[in-house]
This record gives C-alpha cells, sequence and structure tokens, in this order.
C-alpha cells in the first residue's frame, strides 16, 4: 500500500505526538507502520478503547509481524495489577434498588426519594471513578446534573449524597461488596502506576476518560495519541477530548479513503454548524474512497426509539427478509442496570406482579416512573417509556417478529440489513447507509443556543453524533432532507429524501388514547372517523405519492386521518412495496 505524506510524516516522527485523523483515513495502518518502523528491541504497548478492538489489534500486528506489541484495554491493564491475586470479585453494575438497599437508603417524605437518592449516587461514583480527581470531595456532581428538577433533589441533599457516595467506594475497597469495572480501573489511576514500556500508542484517544487520560499521561514513554476530535460521542461515559489535552506535536491524516468526496463534502457541511455554537476552526476532509458495491446496507439511528420505529416499520413493508441488530437486539430491551422494557409495558397495562425488576415494581403507574426520570435525568428508562408509548401492547409482537428474523452473530454478512444505533456502529463501516430523521437538525441547533442556559458541549456532541453517522458509509447515502445543510446538491451517492418541516406538516390528530385503557371498537371509531372511511381513486393516488416520497407510515396515517394499521393494510393492498420499492 502506497502510503500518504501525511501517514510518511508521521511515521518518520520523533517525540511524544498527537494524531487528529478523519474518519476512515488508515490510522490503524499508521499506527502499524509507526511500530513497525521503530527498533525490533523497543518495547510496545498499544491502548486499545475496547475489548473488540483490542482482539482486532492483536490480529493485525500478528499479521504484519510486528511481536513486540503488547495490546492492551485500560480496563486489562487495571485488572492485572488491582484485581489479579486480591480477594476482590467483580460484577458489572449495581441495580438501583440494591445500592438503596445496601446503604440502607430511606426516604425523606418525597416519593420513592431513596430511589433517586441512589440513581444519583450510582451517577456520582461513575463521575468520580472516571475522573482523574484523588477524592470525591474534589468534585462537583451538581456540574452534570441539567434537569431542572433533577438539580433542586440534588441541591437539597447533596452532603447527604456525597457521604454516602464514599461509603459504597469504601465498602467495595475494603472488599465487604464486589468491585465494579470502573472501580479498579479508578484504584489504579490512584496507585500511579508506571509502565515499562518505550512507546505507548494509545487508540481513540477523543474518548478516553480523565482517568484514563492521567493514566497515560504520567507514563515516561515515547507517547502517540490518535483520534478524531469530532468522533467524541461518549461524553454521557464522561469522556473528554484528549486530543485537545494533551500538550504533543500534533499532526493530521485528513484523506479518508472510505468514501469519495461528495460523501467527504457532506461531512464537513455538517461540523460547520459547529459555529452555531462558537467560532470553529474548518476542517479539511479528502475523499479518496473508490467503493461501488452496496453489499452491505444498514440502519443508523440517534436512539433506540427512532431505530426500533424503522426496524418495525422495514419488517413490515417486506416480507422473509433477514435482519441484524449490531450490538444484539436484546441490549435494545434492556438497560445497563437489567430493567426490561417489558417490565415498563407491564407498568403501563397495571400488571405490577409481573414486573421482575424490582425498582419499577415500587412505581404504582407510569407518571410516577416519568416523574422518576425527570428527578434522576436516567435516559435509558426515558427511552424505554417512549418505546411503549409509542407502540403499546403492539410492541410485544413486533420485538418478536424482529427476533424471529434476527439472523445469528456469526451470520451477521448474511442479513439483508443491519440495524444500529450510531454509538453501536462507531468504528463500522457499510456498502450503504440509511439515515433515521431522529438527530439533531440546523434548525433545532439555533434554536438551543438562543437559550441563555444552553449546554454547549451536548450539542457539539449531537453534530458530532451526526457527523459519525455520515461517515459510516462507503459508498451510498440515504439521508432525510432536514439533516441537510441548506443548498446542498444531491449526488449518484447522496439520496436526499424530503422531508418537510414540521411547521409545514399538517398536526394530524393527536394521540387521544388514555395510558392503560382498552377502547371498544365503537370508541375507536369515534376517535379515528376517517379511518373507516371507504378508500377511492383520489385517496390510493394521494397514499403513492406519500409512499415514494418515503414518507414513514406514521405520517402518513396523521397526514390522511388513518390509523398505521389501515395504511399498511392499503400498501400492502395496493403492493406499493412491490412495484415501487
Amino acid at each position: 500500500m502506497e502510503l500518504t505524506a501525511e501517514q510518511l510524516e508521521i511515521i518518520n516522527s520523533t517525540g511524544n505526538i498527537k494524531i487528529n485523523a478523519v474518519a476512515g483515513s488508515g490510522k490503524t495502518t499508521t499506527i502499524i507502520e509507526y511500530a513497525r518502523t521503530r527498533p525490533s528491541n523497543a518495547k510496545i504497548l498499544y491502548l486499545a478503547f475496547n475489548k473488540s478492538v483490542k482482539v482486532e489489534a492483536q490480529r493485525k500486528f500478528l499479521e504484519k509481524g510486528i511481536p513486540n506489541v503488547n495490546v492492551h484495554t485500560a480496563h486489562s491493564l487495571a485488572f492485572d495489577r488491582i484485581v489479579k491475586g486480591s480477594n476482590y470479585k467483580i460484577r458489572n453494575e449495581y441495580k438501583i434498588h440494591e445500592i438503596a438497599e445496601l446503604l440502607g437508603l430511606v426516604g425523606s417524605g418525597e416519593k420513592h426519594a431513596e430511589y433517586i437518592a441512589a440513581n444519583h449516587i450510582k451517577k456520582f461514583i461513575a463521575y468520580f471513578c472516571n475522573s482523574d480527581k484523588r477524592k470525591v470531595q474534589e468534585l462537583s456532581y451538581l456540574d452534570i446534573v441539567a434537569d431542572s428538577k433533577a438539580k433542586v433533589f440534588v441541591r437539597n441533599f447533596y452532603e447527604y449524597l456525597e457521604t454516602q457516595t464514599r461509603l459504597l467506594l469504601d465498602k467495595m475497597d475494603k472488599g465487604e461488596i464486589e468491585i465494579t469495572h470502573e472501580f479498579y480501573l479508578k484504584k489504579f489511576q490512584l496507585s500511579n502506576p508506571k509502565l515499562h514500556y518505550d512507546y505507548i500508542l494509545f487508540d481513540e484517544g477523543q474518548d478516553a476518560s480523565p482517568a484514563m487520560l492521567d493514566i497515560f499521561l504520567n507514563q515516561d514513554a515515547i507517547k502517540v495519541i490518535v483520534g478524531d476530535a469530532h468522533q467524541q460521542i461518549y461524553a454521557w461515559r464522561f469522556a473528554v477530548n484528549s486530543l485537545e489535552k494533551a500538550q504533543f506535536t500534533q499532526y493530521y491524516l485528513s484523506t479518508s479513503f472510505r468514501f469519495n468526496q461528495d460523501i467527504a463534502n457532506l461531512a464537513i457541511e455538517v461540523l460547520k454548524w459547529k459555529n452555531h455554537i462558537a467560532e470553529c476552526k474548518s476542517i479539511i476532509i479528502t475523499g479518496k474512497g473508490t467503493n461501488k458495491t452496496s453489499k452491505t446496507q444498514a440502519v443508523l439511528a440517534r436512539t433506540n426509539l427512532g431505530l426500533l420505529q424503522r426496524a418495525i416499520r422495514y419488517i413490515t413493508e417486506k416480507n422473509a427478509v433477514k435482519i441484524y441488530f449490531e450490538g444484539n437486539i436484546n441490549s435494545y430491551t434492556y438497560a445497563d442496570d437489567g430493567a426490561s422494557l417489558y417490565d415498563v409495558l407491564y407498568l403501563f397495562n397495571g400488571k405490577r406482579p409481573l414486573i421482575k425488576d424490582k425498582l419499577i415494581r415500587e412505581m404504582n403507574d407510569l407518571k410516577e416512573l416519568e416523574d422518576y426520570i425527570e428527578k434522576t435525568e436516567d435516559a435509558q428508562l426515558g427511552i424505554m417509556v417512549e418505546i411503549v408509548k409509542e407502540f403499546g401492547n403492539d410492541i410485544q409482537g413486533k420485538i418478536k417478529t424482529l427476533k424471529e428474523r434476527h439472523v445469528a452473530d456469526g451470520e451477521k454478512d448474511m442479513a439483508d440489513i443491519i440495524f444500529s444505533t450510531v454509538h453501536r456502529s462507531k468504528g463500522m463501516e457499510y456498502d450503504a447507509i440509511e439515515i433515521v430523521d431522529d438527530f439533531i437538525t440546523e434548525e433545532k441547533l439555533e434554536d438551543a443556543v438562543k437559550k441563555e442556559d444552553f449546554n454547549a458541549a451536548r450539542l457539539n456532541e449531537e453534530i458530532n453524533l451526526l457527523y459519525v453517522a455520515v461517515t459510516r458509509t462507503k459508498n451510498i447515502i440515504h439521508i432525510p432532507s432536514t439533516l441537510v445543510p441548506i443548498d446542498f446538491p444531491p449526488s449518484p451517492e447522496i439520496h436526499i429524501r424530503k422531508v418537510k418541516p414540521k411547521e409545514e406538516q399538517p398536526s394530524g390528530k393527536k394521540d387521544m388514547y388514555e395510558l392503560g385503557k382498552v377502547y371498544s371498537m365503537a370508541e375507536k371509531r369515534v376517535l379515528h372517523k376517517e379511518a373507516y372511511k371507504p378508500w377511492n381513486k383520489k385517496l390510493d393516488e394521494e397514499l403513492t405519492e406519500l409512499f415514494c416520497e418515503y414518507m414513514p407510515n406514521e405520517e402518513i396515517a396523521k397526514r390522511m386521518g388513518r390509523t398505521i394499521g389501515a395504511i399498511e393494510a392499503r400498501i400492502k393492498k395496493l403492493e406499493l412495496v412491490e412495484i415501487y420499492r
């Protein structure tokens, strides 16, 4: 492979360096060549972001005949030093109700206060363990709380939350309870470890936590950190842009071998939205991708809700297709601490005895759960509630059908289409992608920055999410017009689906169903009078026109005053999928 001038400059560099690499720019190839050209007796450490990247990197270094490179994640290094040979026992996460029980938390007169407190204690621990601080007291947890109701609760009970956070960490430290992965990484950082290597290569630096960065920066080795400042999408996990914090000589990889210049231009224009937040240095991306196939196709969404909506529409429109969800389909129906989408559905239906998760079982109804979500900023539970409110009892059958169409993990290449949130697609690439209309738009961004208390970091990350989505393609991209910069031209590779701005769309019918209520057919006919009118040629023509604009069935239903079921049935009757798609 012929290396670019930028790659050669990096390979021939000396001293500590940082590399800002655009998507698809061959950074792994560059790092491998950098390692290959170091002295054969040099001890080299390659720090990977996660286990899957670690396994892939080990394979590539061996293939290239570079045996003097050790590949680790920060966690695997910490495990060897802190856990191996100790009496510590590890678990992935503590559930909210477990934290409340371990600490003996009691309510304060506010409903479910012990669980709200436990949720904040869990986040406070994560905040500390991912920080570079040595004491909990050096952090202000309020700095990361955004919701007004959550802020009020935390402010009122701050001293109590801080004390209980320290107490739970102390229980872990003494081995009285199981430790978490983030705890032993923090303990490793606090031990001021010395890693005996000549070179340390840190990949995906934009997603490093302050704790990881502190370990890396305090080593005596020659240090190389590589990443893409615009692919930082894990601030909610307390990642920091390490490329900005590392005071090293700056290098760039600005040529993408993944996609062509048209896609590169789209990515550049999306990143220019950051100028609405603060003046941003323009980025150069040269697209030299030559892929012309469309074998692997993927749908990428910002949220689980947006992805499930699109997946359900897809299997409704197309029969006997094979699908695959990045990260396993079950990960889209369970929260990190084990709460299930089905638990939320049982609460929605008033069937509390069937709920397995103790926290959700303590709620009397969905309104109580939503109040808890507001006071804790529990985003995962919030999305589950939105899914249940969107699909109601239909969700069980829809998920069952998705699972029946889902291929096994080892058969991903057999799928007709892949579904993924942008977070789970990080590091992936596909021949063709479709982007779901649930990302931030330039219009929403402009509205957001007009508010006095807007969060610049969060808005930057929302733009990064769209940039990461756009740059997953190697060839074709289908993108809603709402996500395309003004006057950006379509091309053979960029297919823009027209979506009218919300204010130009008829409001349609609001959801007049009461949560949990069972309606008779007569009541449904009153709520959806238009849905039961006979179809005629004019209505069929209107439906066909909306369908050909790739308008979602939900939007078509609102536009035409029909139920989604009626729209789906008519689409099938008219064979619109077979004719137009």
